[in-house]
């Protein structure tokens, strides 16, 4: 699938802009600040219903307006959608394909892009959180039914929490507390669900993350990923959580395979048994899909404080480039859209051509750089200038 033309309409800074796409690379040139991001961040956003920049859709109405409008023409051989999303200020987001309206979830069903950002150094680096993320949003796109289970957990941690606070304040035992019991059902079942199908994507990801570093870096360095599930937990350990400042647990917490939902359950409700007591005293649910982490280690090392500035954006790109892989290979209506959003300036020259052989074969791939001689010579077809929010001739 290739998107063949993008329209915006206060979207960001552009008020209004009309970009033509073409199949193979399309490269969006232009000084730091023009827009070139606010491009593949609006394509981003139809494929995972979010930004790669902000958490709030707000943020992406252009000042001074109460919606933002963000249209694409996709084609996939004979077939060609028209999808397209309103981002309201006040009200809830409007979604339609061919003219036709939709709910807004199902947007990803229709176009699907990885996009990798200089933000996504933070996989390597940063928090738990934005690698469950990423995985999330992976699985998803895969299988949109999943985003359903994944908002109907957070419904009933959210509301378990709740319980748990309150029981706290009153003093109440947990031998009096039998709604709570219900609540740890809705919590294994749905949780479950979740732990299964994330152990089920880190397996696969694996020897594709592992292929992928090495076409990027030069250099076999064993990139390797793996579940640290909280559930499998010692007495003291309480799994990961960034706000708790908790240290990486384990390594027996550690799992790379994929996991049966009857031991994951099993192993669920023995944690939260084992840690019942806690939770009453803390307040809050101590384990759970929602407090695990995605380990990336390169020669047995863990990534995040062992790896080097070049080997981080090497572990960062295959990430992504292992997602786009799974996504094309099972896909029935094309690659996805592959976005690198001012990458090239980062890599060496010889990154930068390793990195333009591992995306050659991808139907569509969309750049975006400060610097037109950044970009590998075979990545710089259709380029499209931007400057202040406008797209503008080439220059002389």
């Amino acid at each position: 699938m290739i998107v063949t033309h993008l329209s915006l309409t206060d979207f960001r800074n552009y008020e209004t802009a009309e970009v033509p796409l073409v199949a193979g690379p399309n490269l969006f040139v232009g000084s730091n600040g023009q827009g070139k991001t606010n491009l593949v961040e609006s394509l981003g956003y139809l494929s995972t219903l979010g930004s790669h920049r902000v958490s709030v859709d707000h943020a992406m109405i252009r000042q001074g307006t109460d919606s933002a409008i963000v249209r694409a023409r996709l084609e996939n051989g004979e077939r060609q959608l028209l999808v397209e999303v309103q981002l309201n200020r006040s009200t809830a987001n409007r979604a339609q394909v061919n003219r036709s309206v939709i709910k807004t979830r199902e947007l990803p069903r229709y176009f699907s892009s990885v996009l990798f950002a200089p933000e996504d150094l933070a996989l390597i680096r940063g928090d738990p959180s934005g690698r469950r993320r990423f995985l999330d949003e992976l699985l998803i796109l895969r299988s949109p039914r999943l985003s359903g289970v994944m908002a109907d957990y957070d419904r009933v941690l959210r509301q378990r929490n709740t319980l748990l606070k309150s029981a706290r304040a009153s003093g109440l035992k947990d031998t009096r507390l039998g709604t709570l019991e219900i609540w740890d059902e809705r919590l294994v079942s749905l949780g479950s669900e979740v732990i299964v199908a994330r152990s089920g994507l880190v397996a696969e990801l694996q020897p594709e993350v592992a292929g992928s570093y090495v076409a990027v870096a030069g250099a076999d360095h064993r990139a390797s990923l793996a579940l640290q599930l909280s559930i499998f937990s010692g007495p003291g350990d309480v799994g990961v959580d960034e706000a708790d400042g908790a240290d990486p647990a384990s390594t027996d917490t550690l799992r790379g395979d994929r996991l049966s939902p009857d031991d994951t359950a099993t192993a669920f409700r023995t944690a939260l048994a084992r840690l019942r007591r806690s939770e009453l005293d803390r307040g809050i649910t101590l384990v759970g899909p929602h407090r695990d982490d995605l380990v990336l280690q390169l020669n047995g090392l863990p990534a995040k404080g062992y790896a080097s500035h070049g080997e981080s954006w090497s572990f960062a790109l295959a990430l992504k480039l292992a997602s786009a892989e799974l996504l094309r290979r099972e896909s029935a209506t094309g690659d996805p859209v592959l976005m690198l959003d001012d990458v090239f300036a980062e890599l060496d020259e010889a990154r930068r051509a390793r990195l333009a052989a591992a995306v050659a074969g991808f139907e569509q791939v969309l750049i975006t750089a400060a610097v037109f001689d950044d970009v590998p010579v075979g990545l710089r077809g259709n380029a499209v200038h931007i400057a202040n929010g406008t797209v503008v001739p080439e220059p002389a």
